[in-house]
């Protein structure tokens, strides 16, 4: 990925939730420069992994398969333990029109994914098999909004503006927006969120490169380092 669309995308992202009446914290608009300037007041943020990640997962091809997510809060892990009282997350994600999250599932977290407005989510669960590189033959019973459906695997769940779906450990998903609807807002609401090691995609995921065409406008979550 170019710098330069990271930058970009951002920048849409930043209107598209405006749009939607979602507010992210005012720290969201921080620019890599505003980062230099910010010391341990901040702390929280850099280790509890909050802030902006936008990856193709390898794919080469963002608008095919990949994500753009903003992690609004988390508490911290540590060899699988809370660290603080603090043990919930919350994620706020732009997805477009059959742009791909690939199937992946989490060995310890439980998640709410939400259709907060927009265009129709598409979303695909399986249970992962014993090699957790496969979906497993057997029924899905999953609750949506409270309500059991029952679905075989890999049958695809239509979440409209305002529907959810949770999803347990080990529960495999793959999203997309419905092809030809609007980008949709989703949400993520769930147990403390370590992208950096829960998460198995059952076919693998390449690592995102980026090519630093221009200057960072914003950080990501694993650029505070850089700062």
């Amino acid at each position: 990925m170019k710098r330069s669309d990271i930058n970009r995308l951002i920048d849409e992202a930043l209107v598209f939730f405006d749009k939607h009446s979602f507010k992210l914290p005012q720290w969201s608009k921080w620019t890599a420069e505003d980062w230099q300037k910010i010391g341990t007041e901040a702390d929280e943020i850099r280790t509890h992994g909050m802030g902006w990640n936008i990856t193709d997962f390898g794919s080469g091809d963002f608008f095919k398969n990949g994500l753009l997510l903003f992690i609004v809060r988390n508490g911290l892990l540590k060899a699988n333990k809370p660290q603080t009282s603090k043990t919930y997350a919350e994620k706020a994600m732009m997805v477009r029109p059959g742009q791909v999250t690939p199937w992946h599932f989490h060995w310890l977290k439980t998640e709410d994914l939400l259709n907060r407005g927009g265009g129709r989510l598409e979303v695909e669960l399986g249970w992962a098999s014993e090699d957790e590189k496969s979906i497993a033959d057997r029924p899905v019973v999953v609750q949506v909004d409270g309500i059991s459906r029952s679905l075989k695997p890999g049958e695809k769940l239509i979440l409209e503006p305002g529907e959810s779906v949770t999803i347990p450990p080990m529960l495999c998903h793959q999203f997309c927006g419905c092809a030809k609807d609007k980008e949709i807002l989703v949400g993520e609401i769930s147990s403390l969120n370590d992208d950096s090691a829960d998460n198995c995609f059952i076919h693998g995921c390449g690592a995102r490169v980026i090519e630093e065409d221009t200057k960072a406008k914003y950080l990501l979550l694993s650029e505070y380092s850089k700062a």
